[in-house]
């Protein structure tokens, strides 16, 4: 699902100007690319910074190792290299370049969490099959376990000044756009963590500020990273992304949110689809937790019951 970032639907994403059908231009931006995977007769090649951890916010998610929604959107990456296939018969492939370990620190999640997060989706990715779908993350870039000092290395050698980056969500409408969405989630996962404290709302918003800036900022170094690691592939990204971007924007699953991903949400089954949703959301509706396995799996509306194994039916 390619999405855009002012409707929440199956097209094209684009910036705030007027919305853009894939077009020439959108093709002629990635062609030549395409067109090297062809000539030597591979696999065409994506890669997606995605997947990093999820939510210290226990009010938008259900624990913290991947769930449904992780396991849908794996399909889903899996599912768009098998409709390639359809057309061009060497397929494609996904690299996941997950990127809990490039910020962890600021988004108040352990590097422990990062990695048992990152290995459980692996055992998925195993369990399922999913043979077009492999990972790539900062260990592998820089040859270590240290995060922080590969933390240290990343802004080092890839990251721009916070002043630059600031400039550019002033001048820049994408820049902004992202910057408003992450800032978002931080002032959530910032109100959820305050518990009973007293701290101001202004306090929180101003220090989940600074932290969506170090964020976006480490972000845009690994994608420095992943540029100059697979300078051939074709660029996807879990944001929005303006007309003829070099980068595909994916909405990994059904959301009235276009920001929402699997890890900073749940995903909601009314007996006709599955949509992603805040936790809080869900409860709202009413909606029961499925448990799989003894972990939480994902959430079923009101009218839906579940049955012994654990799966929803009317």
């Amino acid at each position: 699902m390619l999405h855009r970032y002012q409707r929440v639907d199956e097209s094209v994403s684009t910036g705030p100007e007027e919305p853009c059908a894939p077009c020439v231009a959108c093709f002629e931006a990635r062609q030549a690319k395409i067109e090297n995977f062809i000539r030597q007769g591979e696999r065409i090649h994506f890669v997606i910074p995605a997947f990093p951890a999820k939510s210290p916010n226990q009010k938008k998610v259900l624990g913290v190792l991947p769930d449904l929604g992780e396991l849908l959107a794996l399909n889903f990456l899996q599912s768009m290299c098998d409709y390639v296939g359809y057309f061009y018969s060497p397929g494609a492939r996904v690299t996941i370049c997950s990127d809990g370990h490039v910020f962890s620190d600021v988004v108040g999640v352990t590097d422990s969490a990062v990695t048992a997060y990152r290995e459980s989706l692996m055992a998925r990715v195993k369990a399922a099959d999913l043979v077009s779908l492999d990972m790539f993350g900062l260990d592998d870039a820089f040859g270590s376990h240290d995060y922080p000092k590969l933390r240290e290395i990343l802004e080092r050698d890839y990251a721009v000044s916070l002043d630059e980056l600031k400039d550019d969500v002033r001048t820049d409408a994408t820049t902004r756009s992202l910057f408003n969405g992450i800032h978002r989630f931080m002032y959530e996962d910032a109100l959820a963590r305050q518990g009973t404290d007293t701290t101001s709302r202004t306090k929180l918003r101003n220090g989940s500020k600074e932290a969506a800036f170090q964020t976006i900022r480490r972000s845009n170094a690994w994608s420095r990273v992943v540029a100059e690691r697979f300078p051939e592939a074709i660029r996807l990204s879990i944001h929005p992304q303006p007309p003829h971007s070099e980068k595909f924007g994916l909405k990994l699953l059904p959301t009235r949110d276009g920001w929402l991903t699997p890890w900073h949400g749940v995903v909601v089954d009314d007996g006709r689809s599955r949509y992603l949703a805040k936790r809080w959301d869900a409860e709202k509706l009413g909606a029961s937790i499925v448990w799989r396995n003894g972990v939480p799996s994902h959430f079923v509306a009101p009218h839906l019951t579940i049955d012994s194994q654990g799966d929803s039916s009317t």
